[in-house]
């Protein structure tokens, strides 16, 4: 079927159904685009997420990958960004393949079309001026028709008329003559024209216009074709990256296969196991018997008579053992410094404020005035925040329990064995360039390289010296770990506070300079405490009731112990007002409280709950 026998007359409609068809590949142009635009968004928020959960270096959440779980997560991480790269190749193939290509075939499709309704409207031209011709001549023939007749009645008329001369009647002769010739002439320049015309007409409508129109149902051929295949690549690249993705979800799956929660327990142990025995029986104690009472092993204080104490368990306990309790009362008691709070600041931004001073003792219970009169000592506050805030430690990790301070000081031991191996590979690599230049003077100065040899020994020999005390004290925690009899504390619940000379001399008895946990049983160093008043102390864990809010005047940047920060025109709450000494106490939520100065925050107490 040829569009040029079967729409001969539909030259119009030809034209606006391929302006059409341009239009719809235009428009599918415009949906390839809009789909390689939401892979590049979607390739994009994928690697964003990815990102956003990857362990940040140097931190805490490095460390918590050792769990094969969170390794899981990790490789989940990785492969959801290779997954994001499958969509990024998505965009690139089918811009490249199929919008690039389908808008320059677009524009030759453009030219050509034009090209072809050019050369069709050419024709029909030629063919409407060969058919004005024949219309001119037609009316032409027609008119001389006219005329001789008129001319030949005329002649007739005059020659029946008696009246006219014969001079007349000849002069109408002759006219009717020339008239009847004009007339022939007429007839035969429109039968020529005639014939042309015919001639011209069937070439239009059998050759010319069928041509013009069978190129432009081949062009539209060619488009249909050209639509399908690009449909088909579109269809092809999501395809090829099937198994890419397949592959990824694949390794998803592998890393959540590989989850082992044996051994992610077992990391928990080796993470968090202190070496430590659990407590031994409490022994009874007889209070019938008129004799002196024995002190409890947990409890913090032994006989000031006794001159060696038995470590029994008394008192009252409720299983609690105070060291490792969340919120440990004893560090706002302790922490308290008792010097006068800063003057509120000349400017708004009060950053140059030296907060030197801290917040001030804290006068709750009578206990813990008594707390204060043992803790007067600068190295007992310091042991005590460190229990809190986890100082820095001592340099053997005594300060540590028995098997976390023994994994401490195998990494410690680990790393010195390392650095000592990079000297000695530094070491060797210059003996062997001096060599070269011992042997070759001209390549060098062996003497310059004495004076390096000499640097990598001296630090080579700290180094050995760092490792040799390291082992040692790992030695001696390995030599201890084995055995445990009564004899060597039941530490796993139990912390000692340590007297001034106790902390002035612990790195001779192996203790922490914070006062945390010791190897050795000290019988000076245990506070005289009752353990009824101590448990009774930190076993009430209720936070202080609010008594107002307050709004901070000024920035506090609360860097000391006790203080809290706040920022200017931030809202808090009052657990306890000023005392006389210029600070007020204030909380932010259930775990951050501490003082500010008074003369930073704007107090309103509530009446009812400063009545009751």
């Amino acid at each position: 079927m040829s569009w040029g026998t079967e729409l001969w007359d539909q030259f119009d409609n030809l034209e606006k159904h391929t302006q059409w068809g341009i239009d719809v590949l235009e428009k599918y142009i415009k949906f390839v685009k809009e789909r390689t635009e939401i892979e590049i968004s979607y390739a994009k928020q994928l690697r964003n997420l990815s990102k956003k959960y990857q362990p940040k270096k140097n931190s805490k959440e490095e460390e918590e990958y050792k769990y094969t779980s969170c390794r899981a997560f990790l490789a989940t991480l990785n492969e959801m960004n290779d997954y994001a790269g499958q969509h990024e190749v998505i965009s690139e193939n089918m811009t490249s393949q199929i919008t690039a290509d389908l808008t320059r075939y677009v524009q030759e499709l453009k030219q050509e079309r034009k090209s072809h309704f050019h050369d069709g409207r050419k024709a029909q031209q030629h063919i409407e001026t060969f058919w004005k011709q024949l219309e001119a001549s037609k009316r032409r023939f027609e008119r001389d028709c006219k005329e001789a007749d008129r001319a030949q009645q005329y002649f007739e008329k005059m020659d029946a008329d008696i009246n006219v001369t014969k001079a007349d009647v000849e002069k109408a002769r002759q006219q009717a003559q020339i008239r009847h010739q004009m007339a022939e002439e007429s007839k035969g320049e429109y039968s020529s024209i005639l014939q042309k015309f015919n001639h011209e007409q069937h070439e239009h409508y059998h050759t010319h216009i069928p041509n013009i129109f069978q190129k432009i149902q081949e062009m539209e051929g060619r488009r249909i074709v050209r639509l399908g295949e690009c449909m088909k690549i579109y269809a092809e690249v999501d395809r090829k990256v099937i198994p890419i993705i397949g592959k990824c979800l694949d390794g998803i799956t592998k890393a959540a296969e590989s989850i082992d929660q044996k051994n992610d327990s077992r990391l928990v142990i080796e993470a968090f196991k202190s070496g430590f025995e659990p407590p031994g029986d409490v022994d009874f104690e007889d209070f019938t018997q008129p004799m002196k009472r024995t002190v409890s092993e947990t409890s913090l204080s032994n006989s000031r008579g006794d001159g060696k104490s038995e470590p029994k368990f008394g008192g009252k306990s409720k299983g609690k053992l105070w060291p490792f309790i969340k919120k440990n009362k004893l560090m706002s008691l302790l922490t308290s410094p008792h010097q006068p709070p800063p003057p509120p600041p000349a400017s708004a931004s009060p950053s140059a404020v030296p907060n030197g001073p801290q917040s001030p003792k804290q006068q709750k219970e009578p206990l813990s005035h008594r707390f204060n009169e043992f803790m007067t000592s600068k190295p007992k506050i310091h042991c005590f925040r460190s229990l809190k805030r986890g100082g820095g430690g001592p340099e053997d990790f005594s300060n540590l329990p028995p098997e976390q301070r023994r994994k401490k000081l195998q990494q410690k031991v680990d790393e010195l064995n390392r650095d000592i191996q990079k000297e000695v590979d530094q070491r060797d690599a210059l003996t062997k360039m001096k060599d070269v230049y011992i042997k070759n003077p001209q390549m060098g100065d062996a003497a310059s390289v004495d004076h390096k040899l000499a640097e990598l020994g001296q630090n080579m020999e700290k180094l050995r010296l760092e490792a040799q005390k390291f082992e040692g004290w790992l030695a001696e925690v390995e030599g201890r770990l084995p055995v445990r009899t009564e004899q060597t504390r039941r530490q796993s619940g139990m912390y000692e506070t340590q007297n001034t000379s106790a902390v002035n001399n612990c790195a001779q008895d192996r203790e922490s300079p914070d006062g945390s946990y010791t190897e050795e049983q000290s019988q000076e160093s245990e506070m005289k405490v009752p353990a009824t008043d101590f448990d009774d102390e930190f076993d009430d864990e209720e936070p202080l009731p609010t008594i107002g809010t307050c709004k901070a005047l000024y920035t506090f940047e609360g860097q000391n112990e006790g203080t809290i920060s706040v920022a200017e025109g931030e809202m808090l709450y009052v657990i306890e007002e000023d005392k006389g000494d210029g600070w007020t106490r204030i909380r932010r939520n259930e775990d951050e409280e501490g003082y500010v100065p008074t003369s930073y925050v704007e107090v309103y107490l509530d009446k009812n709950a400063k009545d009751s």
